[in-house]
């Protein structure tokens, strides 16, 4: 069902447990339709709701996929919002208890979204969950974070890209927890997020001044300073391609420094901190320019 008005209808009379936010820009249609495919047949026994919502996809992406995988809600946008404007269409166009936003390169591989659920339950206070990220290979994404102290996030910055074990990427990342266990976190990746309704009812959806990235720190903050837990579980596992729409784009590489820099204005730059703001838009502004050069020259 196509709903132009942004507007979902249940596909039957119950109420569904969990409604689960695709966004589509450029993947591909056997990517998306794997996708959910992956989330239907990890349901478990809990009424599950899918909503796609076309960015302005090429090739009409999300009617391809309702297509292949009925059924299957459609909110389109016909230009580029960017993730957090079209994520928050989603996420209004419904009204079940839980939402999770997962990525369209992404899959579920392990565990049930019954049980993801459990969890969020289990921890009443939880506004947001994320699940474990598995590569491609296998290896572990580290998708569960702490929001980095001022000291951590520039050298990270700065030497992050060159030197990915330093210690103050290594604390940012958390990557000396093997995440075989649950555990309160300062943020999860919006790639794989369940949201509780009454949490992001209270505190408001993502900040649509983000285009791409940081978006889910901001609002993962924003739940922790109203009173609401951040929480990582390994209950359910997804595996994230990661990066196929954005991979080595200049203008991509410049949004993420942009976006950075938002959050550091909103959260970070407050009394005295405020004179260090034009010194940190030019270290991104000089890290975004070295990162696209060294992504171009190979």
């Amino acid at each position: 069902m196509t709903d132009e008005s942004g507007a979902v209808a249940s596909p039957s009379d119950r109420r569904p447990d969990l409604s689960v936010v695709v966004v589509v820009s450029y993947e591909d249609v056997a990517t998306v339709v794997d996708c959910v495919r992956s989330v239907r047949e990890s349901a478990g026994d809990v009424a599950v709701d899918v909503v796609v919502v076309d960015n302005a996809s090429p090739g009409r992406i999300a009617e391809a996929v309702r297509d292949a995988v009925p059924p299957v809600h459609v909110v389109r946008n016909e230009s580029n919002l960017g993730f957090p404007s079209a994520a928050n269409r989603g996420i209004r166009a419904v009204d079940s208890e839980f939402v999770l936003l997962i990525n369209p390169d992404a899959r579920v591989i392990s565990g049930t979204l019954e049980g993801f659920i459990k969890v969020a339950r289990d921890h009443r206070e939880a506004g947001a969950i994320g699940a474990l990220v598995r590569n491609p290979d296998g290896s572990i994404y580290p998708s569960a974070r702490k929001v980095p102290s001022l000291a951590e996030g520039l050298v990270h910055t700065a030497i992050g890209f060159v030197r990915p074990r330093n210690r103050w990427t290594r604390s940012y990342k958390l990557l000396d927890w093997d995440r075989a266990s649950e555990r309160r976190v300062d943020w999860v990746s919006g790639s794989s997020m369940l949201l509780r309704r009454r949490a992001i009812d209270q505190v408001g959806t993502f900040d649509e001044g983000y285009f791409m990235y940081v978006e889910d720190m901001d609002l993962c903050t924003r739940l922790r300073r109203a009173g609401w837990e951040v929480w990582f579980s390994p209950e359910l596992e997804i595996e994230h391609v990661g990066g196929t729409a954005t991979a080595g784009k200049r203008r991509m590489t410049l949004e993420h420094s942009r976006s950075i820099y938002r959050y550091f204005v909103k959260f970070r730059s407050n009394r005295w901190r405020i004179v260090l703001r034009p010194a940190a838009w030019a270290a991104l502004r000089a890290r975004a320019a070295y990162v696209s050069w060294k992504s171009h020259e190979r």
